[in-house]
């Protein structure tokens, strides 16, 4: 089935990629051929964050307002909604089946809108809030494996629905944070599915595929397969993180830190490492000639414990889902922190898979500064805010339609039964 564009307004949609080490904006206009130009770019640091949660509220809707107003300047329009990512909240996916009585008649798209409605109400305990209810495949009479049932008869007709929820305290935060820069948030997608929808093929998305979004503060991973995203979950290190480590190994200040990461730093030991040596700066010493000599070989030896943690992490948690043989052998990395060098073949080692790079596909406008895997994220919620309704993929008519009041919901119950 189709999914129903979101109308863009003045043909622009914009986007915000909130993340733990800078907050980026994408302005786009659609393009002839239906895929997104970008025409207006923001990106700064971020501040008043952790692990994609914020800690700082007036830090980071400052970090925020600057980085839309930067990207509008550019641009040159000004923006009302955005679709927002969420990597924090700890978000959490489960398959849900849901069925609804035929009584023998063909289905029809009231079936279709009232077995979704059923699907999207479904939410777990006041502390999660609902995400993403996405279909990810339906059946009638038990046979599964219908991609749309409309025109086939049947007694009962159930879909499976992929539901991501999320802690509501973080969440609600996060959207206070964008509403107080007087924006409207269009729709929620979490960060690995927005990375896929900008990174991945689309032979990969049916075969099957996990993508592993590496950012500062989480690592998300999101598994694809026959065209739909059925599992995501996250791990909460990050590139981040491996600075610390360098930083705290080497007594040296984070930002020497991160930038003997980004020039030296590796994720596999090579025997050259034991003769090059780095000048590492010491914290608190103000003259610049009082630095350790070390050789390279020390640097890796921090950095590759840490990364090869996190891969281990991310292995067990595909194992314990059930969705690792679903996945097939194909990984796609992503995020800023996958481009340390090392990455690609320590990631295929530890989770015994091929591994790609991914980078942002199907989307006009990019400069190769702002078209690597940092930037997927923000090119995948403009591919959402194109592709999907934004009220949790439900048909028009069942957003429109669905009862409120005891007035609307019996009318709904006659229709049903009647």
């Amino acid at each position: 089935m189709k999914k129903p564009r979101i109308a863009p307004k003045n043909g622009l949609i914009a986007a915000i990629d909130v993340g733990s080490s800078k907050i980026c904006c994408f302005i786009a206009r659609v393009a002839d051929d239906g895929r997104p130009n970008v025409i207006g770019i923001g990106h700064q640091v971020s501040r008043g964050l952790r692990a994609g949660t914020v800690v700082d509220m007036e830090q980071a809707e400052m970090a925020v307002l600057s980085t839309v107003h930067a990207a509008e300047q550019m641009a040159g329009e000004t923006i009302q909604e955005v679709v927002l990512n969420l990597s924090g909240g700890y978000p959490a996916s489960q398959t849900v089946g849901v069925e609804v009585p035929l009584s023998g008649r063909e289905v029809g798209d009231h079936d279709l809108e009232r077995v979704l409605l059923h699907g999207s109400q479904i939410n777990g305990n006041a502390e999660r809030r609902l995400i993403h209810s996405i279909p990810v495949g339906y059946s009638i009479d038990g046979s599964k494996g219908i991609r749309d049932p409309r025109g086939m008869f049947g007694e009962r007709l159930g879909v499976d629905m992929h539901v991501i929820t999320a802690a509501a305290g973080a969440v609600r935060n996060l959207t206070n944070c964008v509403a107080r820069c007087h924006l409207d948030i269009n729709a929620l997608v979490v960060s690995p599915f927005a990375s896929g929808l900008s990174s991945l093929v689309d032979d990969e998305m049916d075969l099957g595929v996990t993508v592993i979004d590496m950012g500062a503060g989480t690592t998300s991973l999101a598994v694809f397969f026959d065209g739909h995203v059925v599992y995501t979950d996250s791990v909460p290190i990050g590139g981040a993180h491996v600075t610390n480590d360098i930083a705290r190994g080497l007594s040296t200040p984070l930002t020497h830190a991160e930038r003997m990461k980004t020039l030296y730093g590796n994720c596999l030991a090579t025997p050259a490492d034991e003769r090059e040596i780095i000048q590492v700066p010491q914290v608190g010493e103000e003259e610049s000639g009082l630095m350790n000599a070390i050789p390279r070989s020390i640097l890796i030896g921090i950095i590759q414990p840490r990364l090869e943690e996190t891969f281990e992490l991310v292995r067990s948690r595909l194992e314990s889902s059930g969705f690792d043989k679903v996945a097939g052998r194909r990984v796609v990395l992503t995020g800023g922190a996958s481009q340390l060098s090392g990455v690609r073949e320590l990631s295929a080692l530890v989770l015994d898979k091929q591994v790609r790079m991914g980078r942002p596909l199907r989307i006009h406008g990019l400069a190769d500064a702002t078209n690597g895997p940092a930037f997927t994220t923000a090119a995948g919620l403009l591919a959402y805010a194109l592709e999907t309704e934004s009220d949790q993929h439900l048909p028009a008519k069942a957003r429109d339609q669905a009862p409120n009041g005891l007035i609307g919901r019996f009318g709904t119950w006659l229709r049903d039964n009647f």
